[in-house]
């Protein structure tokens, strides 16, 4: 079945079961949440008993008897309720709120292997169901605390493509790639800046106009002047001259109103194009934190805590590549909120605050840009405990700590493997969190601040695009070459003087509020050849990351315009102190620098000590105590699945896409294991261990192979190539994978 081809015709039986699980699932889970503080509301038990039923009909459309047999209970509990034959608690909700876990659980598995997961788990729901009846008789014990609190991560072979649900009910559906949805984004957004160029052939016209302006001025005078002088014999040629050059004046003109006007309306339709679909990307905020008041209902009450999450901006449009983005860093702020920052309900009481917490998750539009913010009404940061805790894990010493200020010191939360948890609990103290935000805003070009307040909370806020596919840039030349910087990470631009310029051992710079700001040539940082300036004015651009700011000075500065952002071949690598790629109204690529790399390397090339230097090493230190494990696989979905496994144990963890990536990985990294595939493109996973093995200085690193080939004679062919461990994807379990890697090198901490 094409995924791009037709509508709602295109979709099995077993697929509209899907899209119905999904849709009434989720309206079942929001509901319950807010029913547990309403357990009266009539309209909440309408609403859950109405799509229970949903459920329970369509799971009979399909035979998918366990949920018929869920649901069916279920709606009998709301029923019930209805009519006031029982009051729901939150045990009840507990378990229904399993319930629905189940029936989403078992809509995702394929529709081949339903029979036989119900042959192979029918004991479990007939349980199920039987803890269901008791809510009935008001008999339900009081479930143990072991609530679900990740996000269940499903194999490949379990993940199905749906429609999404419509905004209205008039809306009808196209179901369509989002490959093909990316594809068309980049060509319309290529439209739009390729409609630019009819302004540069329109102005290419008006140029020749005045040129025949000017003509036309020559031939009136020199008629003028033969008619003085009584020249007859040019007479005649230059009326005719005149005659001809006017009417080609009067043609021009003509043209060039047309065209002035088909500039207009190209442009207008471009612009409308491009903001249809872009549009059509656009999800609202809502679709992001699907789940996430489940998540803190349930991480709070396992924690013995009564926090309430209150979502604002739910309809704020955000693009949907942003909005997966997101997903997984306002988990760990949302967990790091509860875990860390809200105190228990006695240390609440003992400072004179409300019994139950709130944290706040908001989505607004600010400036162009998408602005999210998490805060909370906790305990806040303990700069003091904070600091000692750096000490004690040797990242900075007793004699530079007084020297931070406030904000320098919270910066120290963001590195990666850092917890300021001695012990490691499911909750948190493996040191993963607060990087992943980082690193996600990092990818996206964004930025993010930490907002302190002691004994009252706080807030982190988060300032991302709102589209990855067009950018605000600022177009500039060096070394005689247009580059474009991001609009977002240029602080300022400034003309100074060079009259301005002070020199310190060495090292230029130049006084801008209160503050000197070093200077160092782009065309250096680079690596090209340095034009003299022959100017007293110098174009500067203020780059900076969290801790250093420098001023960057550049030939001239071009213009400002919105670019159709395309990404780098990735058989280039990383390109250095390059992000991505655009095309210019000529055709001529263009590159967009990265700031954040470009400031890096600025800082090795001049900075000789400060707090960049402190927080680096502290976060080479960090590293260097953690094992480091290099996954290499060509899924996706397996590499994600190994990575947040390996992650949650504490290990540090980089992905290879295939062998060759992988074997560029291992002798530019220092790595403690490898978790390779057998069957990928360029290089396969038998020749990567042998690459490993046959190497004099590698040999002794240890490589486990996961593949989902089990024959004998293949485990023999990974084993004779050298591989420590083979470990098949069909067998594979959280801790089948664990066990094999703590087996060949141990746990995580050095």
């Amino acid at each position: 079945m094409s995924p791009s081809n037709g509508g709602m015709g295109d979709l099995s039986m077993f697929d509209l079961f899907r899209m119905e699980i999904e849709g009434q699932t989720a309206l079942l889970s929001k509901d319950l949440l807010v029913l547990e503080k309403n357990t009266t509301s009539t309209t909440l038990l309408e609403s859950v008993m109405r799509a229970s039923h949903s459920i329970k009909g369509a799971a009979r459309m399909v035979s998918v008897e366990p949920v018929v047999k869920i649901s069916h209970v279920m709606e009998e509990c709301f029923v019930a309720a209805q009519k006031n034959k029982l009051n729901l608690q939150s045990n009840d909700i507990d378990l229904l709120l399993k319930a629905v876990d189940t029936i989403i659980s078992i809509s995702l598995i394929n529709e081949e292997n339903i029979e036989k997961w119900v042959s192979d788990n029918d004991s479990l729901v007939d349980d199920l169901v039987v803890s269901l009846e008791q809510i009935l008789t008001g008999n339900n014990p009081q479930i143990e605390k072991s609530y679900t609190v990740e996000p269940q991560i499903l194999m490949a072979d379990d993940a199905v493509t749906v429609a999404e649900v419509p905004a209205t009910e008039t809306d009808r559906f196209l179901r369509i790639s989002a490959e093909r949805m990316s594809r068309i984004l980049g060509m319309s957004s290529e439209l739009l800046v390729e409609s630019r160029e009819v302004k540069s052939f329109s102005d290419s016209l008006f140029q020749i106009k005045r040129h025949q302006d000017e003509l036309f001025t020559v031939l009136e005078a020199w008629r003028e002047l033969s008619v003085q002088n009584n020249i007859q014999n040019d007479d005649e040629i230059q009326k005719t001259a005149l005659l001809r050059l006017n009417e080609c004046r009067r043609d021009v003109s003509d043209q060039l109103l047309l065209l002035d006007e088909y500039d207009r309306k190209n442009g207008y339709l471009c612009k409308k194009l491009y903001g249809e679909v872009a549009g059509s990307r656009m999800r609202p905020f809502e679709d992001g934190v699907v789940g996430f008041q489940r998540m803190v209902r349930d991480l709070a009450r396992s924690l013995n805590k009564e926090v309430i999450l209150e979502i604002e901006g739910l309809q704020c449009s955000v693009d949907r590549d942003v909005l997966e983005k997101i997903k997984a860093p306002l988990n760990h702020l949302l967990r790091n909120s509860i875990d860390h920052g809200i105190e228990s309900v006695e240390g609440r009481a003992a400072s004179g605050k409300e019994k139950v917490a709130t944290i706040k998750l908001s989505a607004t539009h600010a400036g162009g840009m998408l602005r999210i913010s998490v805060t909370d009404d906790g305990a806040g940061i303990n700069l003091v405990m904070l600091g000692e805790k750096l000490i004690n894990k040797k990242l900075v010493t007793r004699k530079i700590l007084p020297d931070l200020s406030d904000d320098e010191l919270l910066e120290f939360l963001f590195l990666p493997d850092f917890s300021t948890r001695d012990e490691v609990t499911e909750v948190s103290g493996r040191g993963v969190g607060l990087d992943v935000v980082r690193d996600m805003v990092k990818e996206l070009g964004g930025s993010v601040v930490v907002n302190n307040s002691p004994g009252k909370g706080v807030k982190f806020i988060l300032k991302l695009p709102l589209t990855l596919s067009v950018m605000s840039a600022l177009l500039v030349e060096i070394s005689s070459e247009p580059y474009a910087f991001p609009l977002t990470k240029v602080d300022r631009i400034l003309k100074i003087n060079i009259k301005d310029i002070t020199e310190m051992e060495g090292r230029q710079f130049i006084a801008l509020e209160g503050k000197n700001i070093g200077l160092i040539s782009a065309a250096e940082v680079l690596g090209f050849e340095q034009i003299d300036s022959i100017n007293d004015t110098l174009t500067v651009l203020l780059l900076s990351d969290r801790m250093d700011t420098y001023g960057v000075v550049v030939d001239r500065y071009i213009d400002q315009k919105q670019l159709s952002v395309s990404a780098l071949d990735e058989r280039l690598g990383k390109v250095p102190n390059v992000s991505s790629v655009a095309l210019m109204e000529n055709g001529e690529p263009l590159f967009i620098l990265d700031v954040d790399d470009l400031v890096r390397s600025i800082n090795y090339m001049v900075n000789d000590g400060g707090l960049a230097d402190v927080y680096r090493a502290a976060e080479d230190h960090l590293k260097a105590s953690r094992k480091r494990i290099l996954v290499v696989d060509d899924s996706l979905t397996v590499r994600e699945v190994e990575k947040e496994l390996l992650l949650s144990k504490g290990y540090f963890v980089d992905l290879a896409v295939d062998g060759m990536d992988g074997w560029n990985a291992v002798r530019r990294i220092s790595y403690d294991l490898v978790i390779t595939d057998v069957d990928m493109p360029r290089m396969d996973g038998i020749d990567l261990v042998k690459s490993i093995k046959q190497d004099l200085h590698l040999k002794i690193l240890p490589v486990m192979i996961v593949s989902y080939k089990d024959r004998s004679e293949d485990r023999r062919r990974g084993l004779d190539a050298g591989a420590d461990y083979y470990l098949t994807k069909g067998s594979f379990h959280d801790d089948t994978l664990i066990d094999a890697v703590e087996d060949l090198i141990g746990v995580a901490e050095k």
